[in-house]
């Protein structure tokens, strides 16, 4: 059977809804099948089996989610110091806000990756080469801060983006002043980075 590149890759997307809304354990071929709005048993001909497709949503979710090149771009024609740092962060969760989806399905990946070695091995392969990807980045545009300020940001970013996308509201007021998630952005920046 000859396989159509636009259908995977809409198996795949059909994937990632079906990953968010319904967690590893909902994640079958018959619910991406339906997801997808295809014949049942569609999926089983393009996957070789559910760790395939769960291979495949890793892959496709670090190109999904990568930031885009022209706001990038638009970013780095700034002046290099704190508060570009807080602009890309700001963007960052502009990107997770437009796409909660897709950032829900890479936080359900994680503790499916939890369960099974496998996908621990490949998604701990993409997660590491991102932060690694991230680090090169920021010192290679002469950003203030080095790697340790880069992961302690990367760790606090994940941690907001968790609370912010499955607690909406449960940070509300814990840190005064600070509104969610803009300013607490700002306070991490502040708080890791040294001063201009």
């Amino acid at each position: 059977m000859v396989r159509n590149p636009e259908r995977r890759a809409a198996l795949v997307d059909a994937g990632v809804e079906v990953l968010a809304a319904e967690g590893a354990r909902g994640l079958t071929f018959r619910a991406v099948d339906t997801a997808a709005g295809v014949p049942t048993g569609t999926s089983s001909n393009y996957f070789a089996n559910r760790d395939d497709l769960l291979h495949q949503i890793d892959a496709w979710l670090h190109q999904r989610l990568a930031p885009d090149p022209e706001v990038v771009a638009e970013l780095l024609a700034r002046p290099r110091d704190r508060a570009l740092v807080t602009a890309f962060m700001h963007s960052l969760m502009g990107r997770v806000q437009r796409d909660r989806t897709g950032f829900l399905a890479l936080m359900e990946l994680r503790l499916e990756a939890s369960r099974r070695p496998d996908l621990r091995a490949s998604l701990m392969n993409s997660l590491r080469g991102d932060l690694d990807e991230a680090i090169a980045f920021h010192t290679g545009s002469e950003l203030p801060g080095g790697p340790e300020e880069i992961t302690l940001l990367y760790l606090g970013m994940l941690g907001l983006i968790l609370e912010h996308l499955t607690m909406p509201g449960m940070l509300d007021g814990a840190i005064p002043g600070a509104s969610v998630p803009d300013g607490v952005v700002a306070r991490l920046v502040e708080r890791i980075l040294p001063g201009d």
